[in-house]
């Protein structure tokens, strides 16, 4: 996993996630799904890009079964951007960078 992407857990979500400080964005993945595999470049490109502003954290579906099942992913990849404690904007499957920055932008004081 790249170096500024953090794996959450059920048990590690409320903390890493929910009472981050700055906003996050959460790729919900798994091993055996191609299209993760194909926007988890992306997904490392941002982390690195947006590192101190945006925290990146990549959560495996198959392992960590409660937190997908209490946000309804039906679908993966699933990328959430939580800030504050709650979804903000959520994009289900591949998409291009510039969509998912579009997504968190307003949330980091950019534009």
């Amino acid at each position: 996993m790249a170096g500024n992407i953090i794996e959450v857990t059920d048990a590690t979500f409320p903390t890493e996630v929910l009472k981050s400080p700055v906003p996050v964005l959460v790729d919900f993945w798994a091993i055996w799904c191609a299209p993760c595999r194909m926007i988890a470049p992306t997904v490392e490109q941002i982390a690195e890009e947006y590192a101190g502003r945006l925290k990146v954290a990549k959560m495996n579906v198959d392992e960590n079964p409660m937190t997908p099942a209490r946000y309804g992913i039906k679908g993966i990849p699933t990328l959430i951007l939580f800030k504050d404690g709650e979804e903000k904007e959520r994009i289900i499957g591949v998409t291009a960078k510039e969509n998912i920055v579009r997504m968190f932008a307003p949330y980091l004081g950019e534009v």
